[in-house]
């Protein structure tokens, strides 16, 4: 859904007025930021690629159309940065900057302790398996909560082969967790 005031501003800043820009940028920068580090598993990593996407998103503000809303065209640019990044890195990455998801507090057992770094560890060896496109579809899908349409748009292909990637990475992240059921 297009938000009305983030369209408006997108013609604003369009037009040169850098204080409309800066408004979609602090509406938008957390959400982004949010995917990018989920996608690159790296907090560094992630605010280069947002800034990159936002310098390329004011660049190419003339071209937004308002066909699709404001935040999935900055989906879009994001996915496209972060994925041009994934796709330039090594095959495998360093497991010490896979960012780790807050767990419940397991200092009352170490032997808890200890079981939940190694299912957050073969969940990163997991998600390093995934292509990268894999990767940015069930991110979008499963952690961002995205519908396959605007998945589609931000990533540039049609819902069902966003399906089919969904899918593809549920069978492998299954596979490789099926010790941890």
């Amino acid at each position: 859904m297009t938000d009305p005031g983030d369209r408006l501003l997108a013609v604003r800043a369009a037009e040169g007025d850098e204080e409309a820009f800066e408004m979609l940028v602090r509406s938008h920068s957390r959400a982004m930021l949010q995917l990018a580090e989920r996608l690159m598993g790296s907090r560094a990593e992630a605010e280069d690629a947002v800034q990159d996407a936002f310098v390329s998103a004011w660049r190419s503000l003339p071209e937004y159309r308002g066909d699709a809303g404001f935040a999935t065209w900055l989906y879009r640019i994001v996915t496209n940065r972060c994925l041009t990044l994934l796709q330039s890195r090594r095959p495998s990455a360093d497991l010490e900057t896979v960012a780790e998801p807050a767990a419940p507090d397991h200092r009352s057992s170490p032997a808890r302790a200890a079981e939940s770094h190694a299912a957050v560890r073969d969940l990163a060896q997991a998600m390093d398996a995934l292509s990268a496109e894999q990767r940015v579809c069930w991110v979008l899908r499963e952690i961002e909560g995205q519908p396959y349409e605007t998945i589609g748009q931000a990533v540039g292909i049609r819902p069902e082969a966003v399906r089919a990637r969904v899918f593809r990475a549920r069978r492998v992240l299954m596979e490789a967790m099926a010790a941890w059921r």
